[in-house]
């Protein structure tokens, strides 16, 4: 078990949307916020050591929401370059591990994030998240595992490491992620909203 104040929440929001077609998205509408902003919120809570985005190319303010900003100047490299900007932050802070999440994962949980913290089990431990099929962030890594992931190259990421490691289930619509302008249709679909994100007004629902 590993407590909040020893892990430094790394955020990735630096990905080049390739499969999104056109804009920020993470700036897109889903509910009240941006996209990006579910995760800041569901884990704003959790007392972690250090916060910090990676980002690149994004109108969004994280450092207002309290994360040191870290940019990432040509994300066509790659996860795995994102992922090494951050872990060095984090190192740099004196984490005793990183909690790597993704911006695009708007249903995560801080309960769910208690169970990986509750799994770790020392410095070279590798917890991820799995929807019961696949491996997926977020992804908790031990300080032990900080060089390997700062040696890593590619779109990969952390991959290999994370199929290795220990795996905490959660329910598969909480590790949803919005990889395509479907995906994000689908998901304001299943809030009762629009394509566009703006709520469906009362008038509009009878009329349908």
């Amino acid at each position: 078990m590993i407590e909040a104040e020893q892990v430094a929440l790394v955020l990735l929001a630096a990905g080049h949307s390739r499969r999104f077609n056109d804009g920020d998205k993470l700036a897109e509408q889903f509910l009240d916020k941006p996209l990006a902003y579910h995760v800041v919120t569901a884990l704003e809570k959790l007392p972690f050591l250090a916060r910090i985005a990676v980002v690149s190319d994004t109108r969004l303010d994280f450092a207002a929401l309290g994360y040191r900003v870290v940019e990432n100047p040509d994300p066509t490299l790659g996860q795995a370059r994102s992922l090494c900007h951050g872990v060095a932050a984090a190192r740099e802070a004196g984490a005793e591990a990183v909690l790597v999440a993704l911006a695009d994962m708007p249903r995560v949980t801080a309960g769910h994030i208690h169970r990986l913290f509750d799994a770790y089990d020392g410095p070279d431990a590798v917890v991820a998240s799995s929807d019961g099929i696949r491996p997926m962030p977020p992804a908790l890594f031990g300080k032990g595992r900080f060089d390997a992931l700062l040696a890593l190259e590619g779109d990969e990421g952390a991959r290999d490491l994370v199929r290795r490691g220990h795996h905490v289930v959660a329910s598969p619509a909480e590790l949803v992620d919005i990889d395509t302008q479907d995906d994000l249709r689908e998901l304001r679909e299943l809030y009762g909203l629009p394509s566009d994100g703006e709520p469906i007004r009362a008038e509009a629902r009878r009329s349908g």
